[in-house]
């Protein structure tokens, strides 16, 4: 398993495009070591998901990382726009109001195109449907250059790129998924997206980009008859059993996607705890019910309060509403300093030695990335995107090449709590068919790897909720 160790950022070393496999790990579950050595150092761990950024976007220049391809110093890919003729070349996006393309899995795969990885700006010209009213961000009239190909770097994301320097940066994180935001959000808890005849998890079928939609309150253009069974078994049956504690935190306000994957602004539809949706799909699982644990999915406000006063849970999973959240049009200083705020927060509170933060996208929300991704199953893995682990354990300046998918996320919460048991329905009780247990893929990596358990806890790193831009990348 190969990292990287950054010396400041002088000449960046070239990093081999070609996808760097991981060791497989055992299947087999090893004794559990004492319960403050290893991994079980961590008793916290906080998962944040943001929106629609791929790894190229926002980290294609970062010194070392398997970034946008060069030679001699000048970008060498440059994609075909059909509506100009001209071919586009990955450019710094001053912007911090962004438009990317669609991002359904037909989008993906026309994306993707075989592995080609070049149909990015002919889906920001094709692809693009406004639903809602004329917005200049819909807008792919000739002589305007589609985004997807542009670049940020710490001149507008300084924070995310201080966490790359002083943490671990992952360069082959891909979504889980080859698809939008709901089966990503279902994959977050669950490692599958599906729909279910009955409430019985054996009558579930794979449903990539389909899944069964969330009852929206009537401002949304697609409202199912009936509220969808998520019948099979999420990660919080496996918690809950074992007596893990866990909170998923909402930050109140409007959902952070359409219910149309095609789509780029649509009529807002209300977001709190309290409503199921797009981000918020655990309500709807037979699971999170029978356990009686509707009331673990609360208000954002609440974490800081968890924070603060040291009673954070062992599994806190944290989504934005809409403004916050960089899915475009949302701006991305604004997601930037939501993160912000949430990594701060624990940092100053007393669990901060015991914590593990993974940051990440949830999908690459049509903008070019150059690496094709991995294929595990029929649904995945999707795009690259970005990949962070902030933790006072966390290798300090690493970047890691590994390949990982988000759902090495559940596989870490399962190895630090649940012993090494796996969502699997030949072993939890509940069998359902889905394709793969993707927390035993031999490509998935360990993210155990990310961590020195050996080194004193380092402290914490606190960032300006709005801070100045950083230095200028080189291609």
């Amino acid at each position: 398993m190969l990292r990287t160790r950054r010396r400041g950022r002088l000449a960046a070393a070239l990093v081999p495009l070609a996808i760097v496999v991981s060791s497989c790990t055992s299947t087999n579950v090893p004794q559990l070591p004492s319960a403050d050595s290893g991994i079980h150092k961590i008793k916290h761990i906080i998962v944040i998901m943001q929106e629609n950024r791929s790894f190229d976007q926002y980290f294609g220049t970062y010194p070392g990382a398997a970034g946008l391809p060069v030679s001699d110093g000048r970008f060498t890919t440059c994609l075909q726009d059909p509506i100009t003729a001209r071919c586009i070349y990955p450019f710094h996006d001053t912007l911090d109001r962004n438009v990317g393309g669609p991002h359904g899995a037909a989008a993906a795969k026309a994306d993707i195109n075989g592995g080609l990885m070049d149909g990015f700006v002919a889906q920001s010209r094709g692809g693009l449907t406004c639903v809602h009213s004329v917005n200049p961000l819909c807008t792919n009239a000739k002589g305007t250059t589609p985004d997807v190909m542009g670049y940020h770097d710490a001149r507008d994301i300084p924070n995310y790129w201080k966490y790359a320097d002083n943490f671990v940066l992952q360069d082959h994180m891909f979504e889980p998924n080859a698809s939008w935001s709901l089966p990503q959000h279902l994959f977050m808890v669950s490692e599958w997206s599906a729909r279910c005849a009955t409430s019985d998890p054996a009558t579930c079928r794979n449903a990539l980009d389909a899944p069964a939609l969330p009852l929206d309150p009537g401002f949304g253009f697609k409202n199912p008859l009936t509220a969808p069974d998520y019948a099979w078994t999420d990660l919080t049956y496996l918690l809950h059993k074992d007596k893990v504690s866990w909170r998923y935190f909402i930050e109140g306000g409007t959902e952070p996607d359409c219910q149309d994957s095609a789509a780029v602004t649509c009529p807002p539809v209300p977001q709190s705890a309290k409503t199921p949706g797009i981000w918020n799909p655990l309500p709807y699982f037979g699971t999170v019910k029978q356990d009686q644990q509707v009331s673990n999915i609360t208000d954002a406000s609440n974490y800081f309060v968890a924070a603060q006063e040291g009673t954070l849970p062992a599994v806190s999973w944290i989504t934005p509403s809409q403004p916050d959240s960089e899915h475009p049009d949302a701006l991305v200083s604004a997601g930037q300093a939501w993160t912000t705020r949430l990594v701060n927060a624990a940092m100053k509170g007393p669990d901060w030695n015991s914590t593990a933060i993974f940051l990440s996208w949830d999908d690459w929300g049509g903008f070019y990335d150059h690496v094709v991704p991995p294929t595990v199953d029929a649904n995945g893995y999707g795009l690259r995107v970005p990949g962070l682990v902030i933790s006072p354990y966390a290798r300090q300046g690493y970047i890691d090449h590994a390949v990982y998918s988000q759902d090495a996320y559940v596989k870490f919460i399962e190895d630090a709590f649940l012993g090494g048991a796996r969502l699997d329905p030949a072993t939890d009780g509940r069998p359902d068919p889905r394709p793969t247990v993707r927390d035993t893929v031999p490509l998935l990596g360990d993210l155990a790897n990310d961590f020195d358990f050996s080194q004193q806890p380092r402290p914490p790193m606190i960032l300006p909720i709005h801070p100045p831009p950083g230095p200028a990348s080189a291609p």
